[in-house]
């Protein structure tokens, strides 16, 4: 922004040259000023860090990243995770997060009283994410609880089975006659497709 200090010099300031160019160079100057106030008060909040500020926070929390495989806005989401697991315990309170971190719906929290048992079904494809599923429940649930994962997928999976055959022969009887390292211990015979 231009005359940012050419507006409150003097009128007979104005007229020299030297003045104009140091309006000039002083500007650009506080421009940057301005640009790295904004960044820091940009830092002070999670979802509009920059990469060093998340880096920082993430060294802070005792994460460690991988920026080949997560991305930006996962970080943060995982650093706002990371400042929102404190106890106390509910259902409605955990599943709000896993809301929060994997997106709605795609969780279901449930508690058997019974058999003290916390199951969460969850349709995950990104082994990240699911990493940080796994540190929120354990952060979050009672010492009371056991944890149990069910994994729910949308879409269809495809199963073939394959049957093969291969007969083993012992070349040692546990008898007492025989030499360590003469013969393996098994030989294989080829390998029968059955089905």
């Amino acid at each position: 922004m231009a005359d940012r200090i050419y507006q409150y010099l003097p009128e007979y300031y104005r007229r020299i040259e030297d003045f104009r160019e140091l309006d000039k160079s002083e500007s650009m100057e506080l421009d940057l000023l301005q640009g790295a106030v904004d960044q820091l008060f940009h830092d002070q909040y999670v979802m509009t860090s920059s990469l060093g500020a998340i880096r920082r926070r993430e060294q802070m929390l005792g994460i460690q990243s991988d920026p080949s495989t997560e991305s930006l806005d996962f970080r943060r989401r995982r650093i706002l995770n990371r400042y929102q697991t404190k106890p106390p315990f509910t259902i409605q309170y955990l599943q709000k997060q896993l809301d929060r971190l994997v997106g709605s719906g795609m969780t279901i929290v449930s508690v058997d009283p019974q058999q003290f048992l916390l199951t969460v079904t969850a349709n995950v494809d990104n082994a990240n994410v699911f990493r940080e599923v796994l540190y929120t429940v354990e952060t979050i649930k009672p010492a009371s609880l056991v944890y149990q994962q069910n994994t729910s997928l949308s879409s269809c999976m495809h199963i073939e089975e394959h049957i093969r055959r291969q007969e083993m022969t012992w070349n040692y009887k546990l008898d007492g006659g025989w030499e360590l390292g003469s013969k393996p211990f098994v030989s294989y015979g080829t390998e029968v497709i059955v089905k």
